[in-house]
């Protein structure tokens, strides 16, 4: 890009943080309108809920805001590039993407848009798409390099269900060719991909993998929806517990996502989880326990009572038979019997734990709902954390603008 189409860029900023979520909810509906194959590679649930536009205005504000420097969204860039890997999104893609945000920008902002701002957005989105894409051109390579490694949707069975809670159920998935699969690096997850013909559509949901890294199958552990008016989201991880049975098929992409164990960790672990967040920290907790990790490990979890808490009896044993593991959890409503176990009432609360390891190198890992991480962020930082030592996981698009 030349200095001049970089300022462009830099002056539509004002503009894109005003009409962001407007340019990209036009964006969508002109895409799908144009090209409606590619509702089937959308989450159409968080079209519906708006989630996906705010997260597209909020990646290209961030995109134009740095425009003269865009290696600092490299982060991100990755953290995007792995669902995108995850989704079997191909540099082709881009390019429908790019002609229909183009034409969005002329269409929403009007006399705005002059030639010079459109040229200059043309060769910027250009620069973003060849970075993606060679970003997970990288990615796809290490995957087809990774033993038992592959690229692209592959046929699974489902061999085992197993319930985990009132709400949460367990799938165990192995490859339905009888091949084996690529070990996953704990906290990573799955795409899988399930026909909707209420919506007569594919659809593919991301879903942590909850068992440790081995090389015959992958379990993952969903949650049930429950109330009126679900999205599509609550479509899919419903379908697993209302439609799937042991012997169907499901089509399964390679594990993928940057919130995993670091490989040289040297120093307590501190994982912190709420509700179906446990799932990517119960194959934390295993794979550093049959790792035999030296240093200490603490373990948070809220929920909202004994009978939603997942791997209960499982994560127990585990505390039980390990010295060097805490664990502490918290219920919205404990009954006497969890108050005598230990368990604390009400949201969880990290002030509340006087043993929480503070000590140099720790890494805390945060997984649950929005409000649950932008809390706990906010609190470990309150208590002298430094951000690059916490790692976090947001089911769905990235929202939470945290570090």
């Amino acid at each position: 890009m030349t200095s001049e189409q970089k300022q462009w860029i830099s002056a539509t900023v004002p503009v894109l943080k005003e009409n962001g979520v407007l340019l990209t909810k036009h964006f969508y509906n002109r895409m799908f309108t144009h090209n409606p194959e590619l509702k089937n590679l959308f989450n159409m649930g968080n079209q519906q809920s708006g989630k996906q536009q705010t997260a597209l205005a909020m990646a290209v504000l961030a995109y134009a805001d740095n425009i003269a420097n865009p290696g600092v969204l490299m982060p991100v860039v990755d953290r995007i590039g792995h669902k995108h890997v995850s989704l079997d999104i191909r540099p082709e893609q881009y390019q429908i993407v790019g002609r229909h945000l183009i034409a969005s920008i002329q269409e929403v902002l009007g006399n705005v848009a002059t030639p010079e701002i459109v040229d200059a957005w043309t060769v910027a989105y250009q620069q973003l798409a060849n970075l993606m894409s060679g970003h997970e051109a990288k990615l796809y390579e290490q995957k087809t390099a990774q033993q038992y490694g592959w690229t692209g949707w592959r046929p699974f069975t489902v061999g085992k269900i197993n319930v985990e809670s009132t709400e949460i159920t367990s799938f165990y998935l192995f490859p339905s060719d009888g091949g084996k699969v690529a070990a996953h690096v704990p906290g990573q997850y799955i795409s899988v991909k399930v026909f909707l013909p209420e919506m007569k559509l594919y659809q593919a949901r991301q879903y942590s993998i909850s068992s440790t890294p081995a090389q015959d199958y992958y379990r993952i552990s969903v949650k049930a929806e429950k109330g009126a008016g679900l999205d599509t989201n609550g479509l899919i991880s419903n379908y697993f517990h209302d439609v799937i049975k042991e012997g169907n098929i499901v089509d399964v992409t390679a594990p993928a996502g940057d919130f995993k164990l670091a490989k040289d960790l040297a120093a307590p672990v501190v994982l912190i989880s709420g509700g179906v967040g446990l799932t990517p920290m119960i194959s934390m907790l295993q794979n550093l326990v049959e790792q035999k990790f030296t240093y200490p490990i603490t373990w948070l979890h809220g929920c909202r009572n004994r009978s939603v808490h997942a791997f209960k009896d499982q994560l127990d044993q585990i505390v039980n038979a390990n010295d060097s593991i805490e664990q502490h959890v918290f219920y919205d409503v404990p009954t006497a019997r969890d108050k005598q176990e230990g368990v604390m009432e009400g949201f969880l609360d990290i002030n509340k734990i006087a043993s929480l390891p503070q000590y140099p190198g720790t890494m805390y890992y945060v997984c649950g709902p929005a409000p649950f991480i932008r809390k706990q962020y906010q609190d470990l930082i309150s208590c002298g954390i430094k951000k690059e030592s916490i790692l976090f996981e947001e089911f769905g698009p990235a929202l939470l603008q945290l570090n």
